[in-house]
Order: structure tokens, then sequence, then C-alpha cells
């Protein structure tokens, strides 16, 4: 079975002076227009390519015996651990000349002490300046001192075609910065990740592990994506890689350096399905495209344009849109407050147009986030009412409602138990849940017995829990 690995790619896409893919390509037509070189791009963006160290100090068990009660309780012995150094090796992208770094969550994620090495081999201590595990982007800031570094320009990733020649700069297995050349191989890649605002452009640049966070990027030296991950039986380069485009890169840096420390996302208030060949027939559609949509939000972006449960979402602002990632995509790279231009279809396949003006998710009911305490199987959980606010965050449906767990702390009651971010209590001992409130009441008052239903990505798990 395939695995996806997150590891380096970079890649780099036919930019013309007006933008990618502004005019038709062409093969070279004499030897010299084929002994044409990449090599001037490289000398101006490869400087502002860096690598990106991560040190994390982790608790390493001596001998997994020592945790056996049974084996405590004979020998009078305790668990034993020692700390051990873990470090991983990724790349960044330098797109402000004071220091402003953008690379991959993964590669910077738990990390102690981040730092950033430039290409003439001088090294910084970065801070985190916002590190978002939806879109598994990270934004870094090193002290220069005032001293102006090279950057790479942000690119327009929507102007993107299939057949583009593009460069992959990086440092893969730690051997020294290197530049693959390849084309993009497909656009809108939606069943990569887990994430909500997965919408990957595909390339056959080689890249391989160590690339994480590099650039993408056109021929004449703009960004186009940010490499993110591999498709590979092995772990290592296998023809498909994937990078994050630079429109939905761009709005993270600006989300990061607009202060507040978190990334706030813009909204539309629906949720929906694809059209498959079947619902088109049953609808009078065309052909199957667009996002059938189940769920609009009372009072949110999608009601207030008159958007209706049963409408087809087919494009935004003119960019045809197949599923809820490349949806929740498009949306995300709108700040809120924008109006977008949505072009909806209807059965019958009447088609009309909508301006709908984004906005944060509410958050209501407001959160009550809240650690159990007390001897009870969600002990060590964070929990909290969901709202359209806290679903986005935890990358769950924006109409769910009721509690969900929000955090679990390791070696606790309820990690034992098997409980994880974003499970849902639906109910305790037969009583619906539906407030933090309720929840933690009913779980004081259980009488030592705890029979839960509860939600985990839309599916039924119980558990029966006795003192």
């Amino acid at each position: 079975m395939m695995r996806i690995g997150l590891w380096v790619f970079a890649a780099a896409l036919a930019f013309s002076a007006q933008g990618f893919a502004a005019a038709p390509q062409a093969v070279p037509q004499s030897m010299g227009q084929a002994q044409l070189s990449f090599a001037p791009v490289v000398r101006r963006v490869a400087p502002a390519v860096v690598n990106v160290y991560s040190r994390t100090i982790v608790r390493q068990q001596v001998n997994p015996l020592f945790n056996d009660p049974l084996f405590q309780q004979f020998f009078g012995v305790s668990p034993q651990f020692r700390q051990r150094v873990q470090q991983s090796l990724g790349s960044g992208v330098i797109v402000r000349a004071d220091g402003v770094i953008l690379t991959n969550n993964h590669v910077v994620e738990g990390g102690q002490d981040i730092v950033v090495a430039l290409a003439d081999k001088r090294e910084f201590k970065a801070k985190v300046l916002l590190a978002d595990s939806k879109t598994d982007l990270a934004v870094l800031k090193i002290d220069t001192h005032g001293e102006k570094l090279p950057t790479v320009e942000f690119g327009d990733s929507d102007r993107l075609e299939v057949g583009d020649l593009v460069l992959a700069i990086g440092d893969p297995f730690g051997v020294g910065q290197t530049v693959t050349m390849g084309i993009v191989s497909a656009l809108a890649r939606t069943q990569v990740s887990a994430s909500d605002y997965q919408f990957f452009i595909q390339t056959d640049a080689a890249i391989n592990p160590g690339n994480s966070g590099g650039a993408l990027v056109t021929e004449d030296g703009k960004l186009a994506g940010i490499n993110t991950a591999i498709y590979s039986r092995t772990g290592q380069y296998a023809g498909i890689g994937f990078a994050i485009p630079a429109n939905l890169a761009r709005r993270v840096v600006d989300g990061a350096l607009g202060g507040g420390g978190a990334l706030h996302f813009a909204w539309i208030g629906a949720s929906g399905q694809p059209v498959t060949t079947d619902i088109a027939r049953a609808m009078g559609l065309p052909r199957p495209t667009g996002v059938l949509l189940k769920n609009i939000y009372p009072g949110g972006p999608a009601a207030a344009a008159g958007i209706h449960t049963g409408d087809v979402i087919e494009s935004v602002d003119g960019v045809e849109v197949d599923d809820m990632q490349g949806l929740n995509y498009r949306i995300a790279t709108h700040k809120p407050g924008d109006t977008v231009k949505v072009h909806l279809l209807s059965s019958g396949g009447k088609a009309r147009d909508a301006g709908v003006r984004l906005a944060l998710p509410p958050e209501n009911p407001p959160r009550q986030l809240s650690l159990i305490a007390g001897r009870n199987p969600l002990t060590g959980a964070k929990i909290e009412n969901l709202s359209p606010a806290v679903a986005t965050d935890l990358q769950l449906d924006a109409m769910a409602h009721g509690v969900v767990v929000a955090a679990v702390a390791n070696n606790s009651i309820a990690a034992e138990q098997g409980f994880q971010p974003g499970d849902i209590v639906k109910s305790l001992n037969g009583a619906s849940i539906t407030s933090v409130g309720q929840l933690k009441n009913a779980l004081e008052t259980s009488g030592g017995r705890w029979d839960m239903v509860v939600d985990r990505g839309g599916q039924r798990l119980t558990l029966s829990v006795g003192q």
C-alpha cells in the first residue's frame, strides 16, 4: 500500500514576465536554444533558500518491562527514562528581507531549538511567529541586525498550468543545497492529506527527505509553492511530489505578520460534497462538477447571499471547485471581509451568480475550554463547546454541535482510554450532551459508571467504564 511521507520537495514553474503560462511555450528550434540554462535564475533564487534545523529533547524509556505494574510491584522498581535529542532537517524560503522565513509546520513542530542556516553558512536562532497544522505551514523570524537578506518574490499560483517547467531547490538528505527540474504534473490535488485546506501542486521535479519547506519556483524565480510531501512506497523520490500553492502561503505569512499568534481563515458558512455522476443526472446538470451544499449556517455568509441547501457551487471567482477541500482553499486565500463571486447551479441546470461577503466563523456558543480533573474516563482531557470557530480550528464539520475533546494530555486517563482531539461526546449514561457544564456535571454524578457514545469522524464509538 502506498504511503505519503512528509518530506522535502521544491519545484520551479514556467513563469513569463507577465505571469504563469502567460505566453505559449515552444520547443528548442536550434542547438543554441537547446543549450539555454537556468543558472541565472538559480544564482538569484538559491541564496534565499535556507536550511532549517529543529531540535527536540524527548524522554525515552530505558526498559519497557518496567512499565508492567506486576513487575514494578514484585521487584520494587519504577519506570526509568533517559533524555534523547531528536533533530529534524528541512528547508525554508526567505520571503522578506528583514528575516521572515516560510517553511513547513512539520519541520518545526515540537522543536525546542530552531536554527536557520543561510546559504553562506551563517546560522541564526529562529523564533516561530506562527505554526499552523491545518495548512502545514510555519513562519519563522531571525534577527538580521538590520541586514537585508535575499528573498524570493511570491508568484500567482493560480496562473500555473500543467506542463509548466519548475525548479526544486532544497537540501535533500542534508547533502547540501540541490536544484532539480521538472514540470507541473497536475494541479488542485486534494486527496493527499487530511487537511481541510489541501490543494496541492503536483510535480515530478526530484525531491527527497530534507527538502520539506523548500521553494517551488518559476522559470524567472518567483515562488510558486512550498514543497510539503511526496507520494512513495519507500519514503524516497518516486516521481510524485506535492507543494502548497504560493497564494495560500502568502495568506499565512500575512496572518503571521498581522500579530495575534494565530491564523484566522475566512469562512463561507456552508458545507457539502462533490457532485457525482449520479447527482448530476438526478439534478439535470450538464456534467458532474462543483460542490453540492448540504448545510448552510443560519445567518452566515452563504445564507446572507441567498444561497440555499441543494445549490451547487460550481466556481469561486471564475475558478472551478470540485470538492470541499478545493472550496475551502479558495475561501482561505481571501481575508475576512472580502467579497467573492460564486457561480451557482440549481436543479435543472439553472445558473446564477452571487456575491458572498466572507467573515470569520462565529464562536457561538462560547468555548468554555475546561480541563477535566478527578477520576473519570476523561481525566486529563480539555473539552470545549462546539461552534463554527472551534470546528474550523479542529477541522470538523462547521455545522457540528455539542462538546468536543480539544486536547489530551500524554499518559493521562483520557489518553489511556483512547480519547483523541476532535472526538465529540454525544451522550453519557443515556443522556445527550450539549454543553461543557452538562458534561462535567454528568461525569461527577455518574455513580462510578460511565457509558459514553462518541462521534469520531462520523463514526459512532461506545465506551463503558466502571470503577
